[in-house]
């Protein structure tokens, strides 16, 4: 069993990481949240195994404030950890910008060379992360992330304010922080060094960060889902979600009705194309068309149809009969002249899949009958 403590643990790194070692098998997490007292924190070092040292200020009220938490909160650690001849591992969130000469940077500098000084003096595990700006989930707006604070102001429809589009941010995802962090544990000393990386940061500027936000903002009116397959829009929109009101998780689809029963777009993409449904009365038939380089998948998923297929030069008709009970996809090939129809007596629901997004200037649709009729037969 390891006994586990982590300083800061109301912040938003603090939370995300109790949040992940709670579910890690034995391991017994404590606290150390800002106001508690120098007596609560010497009982907890007492019992620790492992410290996360995430405690700190980013934007006080005063300049002072930085060097008596940030280096004075480590070195109360350290000496107490000293007079009681302990070694615990120490996990310590320091930043990008201990390189820096300003205040706040002086000042992890300064813990940073508490807690070097102490591992060369000891032998104690010291793992020390200069981390860039942390982003994700449960992060405060309006104090020290530019993530956090776009993803607030713009998912309330407010303007933000950008100085320099062109300045560059290197961001680091909280799920890979609290990855390295809960990886450390398992960790036996093995470098002669205090310092460590995250293996996965992003680059990336101001004005592109916005622009990737509006992006994710319009997808409720375009329905295009941005590419997903880009890691820094893809936490990014799982970041920005987070920031929505509790009253706005859901929004409305433009529906597309006539006597047929009513086509709703859901999502769009331009990598994976677009997905759909429909709604169609009891006798309707929708499509008698073929497509030339579209494809679709057809899933029927209340109700029971007919999906009724036809090579264009060919006679030969092909009918799958599909229904909720039976859950299946239908893959709908080019040059096959398709339609389905409702059997039942009352509407059906039918999910579609397309590999493209609909053109109208190009929609890749020739109609065409899958059964003709014998006006057709002859003209053909």
């Amino acid at each position: 069993m390891k006994n586990v403590l982590v300083t800061g643990a109301g912040g938003f790194i603090g939370k995300n990481l109790i949040d992940r070692l709670h579910r890690e098998k034995e391991v017994v997490v404590k606290q150390y949240h800002h106001g508690d007292t120098l007596s609560q924190l010497y009982q907890q070092l007492d019992e620790s195994d492992v410290i996360y040292h995430l405690a700190g200020v980013n934007r006080p009220q005063q300049d002072e404030a930085f060097g008596r938490v940030n280096r004075g909160l480590t070195e109360q650690i350290v000496n107490y950890l000293r007079k009681k001849q302990k070694k615990p591992k120490i996990v310590f969130s320091s930043s990008t910008q201990a390189a820096f000469d300003s205040a706040y940077g002086s000042s992890k500098k300064a813990a940073e060379d508490v807690l070097k000084h102490y591992s060369n003096e000891t032998g104690a595990d010291v793992h020390i992360y200069r981390l860039p700006g942390v982003f994700g989930k449960w992060c405060k707006p309006h104090y020290n992330s530019v993530v956090a604070t776009f993803c607030y102001e713009i998912s309330h429809d407010k303007e933000i304010e950008i100085h320099d589009a062109n300045k560059n941010l290197e961001l680091v995802y909280i799920d890979d922080v609290v990855d390295h962090f809960v990886d450390s544990l398992k960790q036996k000393k093995t470098k002669k060094t205090c310092y460590y990386h995250i293996n996965q940061t992003f680059n990336t500027t101001v004005g592109n960060l916005a622009d990737k936000l509006y992006e994710i903002k319009n997808m409720r009116k375009s329905l295009i889902i941005p590419d997903l397959s880009d890691r820094l829009t893809k936490y990014l929109y799982t970041t920005y979600l987070s920031y929505l009101d509790k009253d706005n998780f859901s929004y409305d689809l433009p529906a597309h009705q006539d006597e047929r029963g009513k086509l709703i777009e859901l999502i769009k993409s331009h990598q994976a194309g677009q997905i759909f449904m429909s709604t169609s009365r009891e006798g309707i038939i929708r499509g008698n068309h073929y497509h030339h380089t579209k494809v679709e998948k057809f899933c029927v998923i209340k109700g029971t149809a007919n999906i009724q297929l036809r090579k264009v030069d060919s006679d030969e008709l092909i009918t799958y009969t599909v229904s909720d009970q039976n859950i299946k996809m239908v893959d709908i090939p080019p040059g096959f002249t398709h339609s389905i129809e409702n059997v039942t007596d009352d509407d059906i629901i039918v999910l579609f899949w397309a590999n493209e997004l609909f053109d109208p200037n190009n929609p890749d649709t020739i109609p065409l009958k899958v059964q003709p009729d014998e006006a057709d037969k002859k003209k053909g």
